[in-house]
């Protein structure tokens, strides 16, 4: 089984990225500026957020963090939204998911600026993606298909099965992978909870992207030989052995599958890094539509 390291592409396209924002500072006096709201303490998002933080630093953006307490209204974070969309300064920029209870998530979402909304989250970004239309792509998706392209991985006429069908990672990909281009091309089939015989269908799959949230769910018995696994899955399962007393694994049972053939994507150092360059990347765009 080869591996696909997201860990090594994301440095790669960074640093792509990075000479890219050079140019346009020394040529445009641009610089990208991604901005995040963080809203309470929840550990993986501060983690995810950190990343973010510390990439925009790597490449040479500007970036801003809004963190606010849990107890924030709903209210008071439309405010801080609207602020933002206002702001030309700020290219683009990030509601960390998820959000306490008493805030509706949707709300939150359809008040981005679609111009935005580096996330590609907003139905207006949705809905120009499933027509081919210019947008920002989701950056989970985004960043799978980078990777589906730089490892040069066939997609048209390939069977691809997705496990998930949430509206951030599962059917993006769907709609994706089955546009015409590349990667692309490709005929899917989009499986969730309620598929029956997911086994069946799974061994059909040239192509599987495990968006499920369930610690090993897919094994290799589960699937043929030369298939390419991009597992999407971030898991805590405890493990004694470790310092904090778990460890990470994704929806796919990684170890199971290191004597089939075929491709697959570490958790982590797989699919996380894309996402967050692949958010990058959208930001970097949303600076270059001032040109």
């Amino acid at each position: 089984m080869e591996i696909l390291n997201g860990k090594e592409l994301s440095e790669k396209i960074k640093n792509d990225i990075k000479l890219e924002v050079e140019q346009l500072k020394a040529e445009h006096k641009i610089v990208p500026h991604l901005a995040a709201v963080l809203v309470g303490d929840n550990p993986a998002s501060q983690s995810y957020v950190r990343n973010k933080v510390r990439s925009c630093e790597k490449v040479g953006f500007e970036s801003t963090l809004i963190r606010k307490d849990e107890s924030i209204t709903e209210e008071e974070l439309l405010d801080i939204i609207q602020d933002l969309n206002d702001n030309d300064g700020v290219d683009g920029f990030i509601v960390q998911l998820p959000l306490p209870a008493h805030i509706d998530e949707q709300k939150v979402t359809l008040a981005i600026s679609p111009e935005k909304d580096v996330d590609g989250f907003h139905p207006i970004n949705f809905g120009r993606m499933t027509q081919g239309l210019d947008c920002f792509l989701p950056a989970t998706p985004y960043g799978i298909l980078k990777m589906l392209e730089e490892y040069q991985i066939k997609t048209e006429g390939q069977n691809c099965v997705v496990v998930g069908r949430s509206n951030i990672v599962g059917t993006p990909m769907s709609i994706l992978l089955s546009r015409k281009g590349y990667p692309g091309n490709a005929t899917v089939t989009l499986t969730h909870s309620r598929t029956r015989d997911l086994s069946s269908i799974l061994k059909t799959a040239d192509i599987i992207i495990a968006a499920i949230g369930i610690p090993n769910f897919i094994s290799s018995d589960m699937t043929k030989e030369g298939a390419v696994i991009v597992d999407v899955g971030i898991n805590r399962v405890e493990d004694a052995s470790r310092k904090h007393g778990y460890r990470l694994v994704g929806d796919v049972d990684f170890d199971s599958y290191m004597d089939k053939s075929g491709y697959i994507t570490p958790v982590p150092g797989g699919v996380g890094p894309m996402t967050v360059t692949a958010l990058l990347l959208n930001t970097l765009k949303s600076a270059k539509l001032k040109i």
